[in-house]
């Protein structure tokens, strides 16, 4: 093992977050109400266990398997536009609560996800270790399929309803780029270059 300083402190940073991210879950899997939702927190838990395992025998140089199957995106039911409310009165924070929401535990584990996958890239940005940035890189991996898993149970929820275009206007922004003409594209750039 011979790591850089700064992929080192990265990495640390990367298990440290790993083991908040695992206890946050757990207590949010024992508070909340939905059972769908706790199943998925309790999915999330066991990925980010055996993610941060990994992380930790990388470091301590007893080598990891680093494979990753990717997932198969299925919109379960999810829609865009905002036909699927929730009830309003949900919307106001409640700034005493003696336990979170099922709604504030999905948007803070969703927040936690989105964050995850944004920070595991820009460690794998940092990294020499072809080993270290592949594990980076299959942490905000992990961490976007579990934003995409909290996303569409907050969806289906009315939670999280993201608003859509007119049918005009989605239109006129789907067909404002058109495809390259490759041939001409090639002929232009061989004869620039000669």
């Amino acid at each position: 093992m011979n790591f850089a300083a700064h992929e080192l402190l990265e990495t640390q940073e990367a298990l440290r977050t790993k083991s908040a991210e695992i206890e946050q879950h757990g207590a949010f899997a024992n508070q909340c109400s939905d059972q769908h939702l706790k199943n998925i927190l309790m999915s999330h838990q066991q990925q980010m266990i055996s993610a941060y395992q990994q992380g930790v025998n990388l470091m301590q140089g007893k080598g990891v398997q680093l494979t990753h199957e990717y997932p198969n995106f299925r919109g379960q039911n999810t829609q865009v536009g905002m036909q699927q409310q929730s009830n309003m009165s949900s919307s106001v924070p409640n700034p005493n609560p003696q336990t979170l929401s099922d709604k504030t535990m999905a948007t803070l584990a969703l927040n936690a996800h989105k964050a995850g996958a944004m920070m595991g890239m820009q460690w794998a940005n940092e990294c020499v270790d072809t080993q270290l940035r592949s594990y980076h890189v299959n942490g905000a991996n992990l961490c976007q399929e579990m934003a995409y898993d909290m996303w569409v149970w907050m969806n289906q929820n009315g939670y999280y309803q993201p608003p859509s275009f007119g049918v005009q206007k989605e239109s006129q922004m789907t067909s404002s780029f058109q495809p390259m003409h490759t041939q001409t594209t090639m002929t232009n750039m061989g004869n620039q270059m000669q």
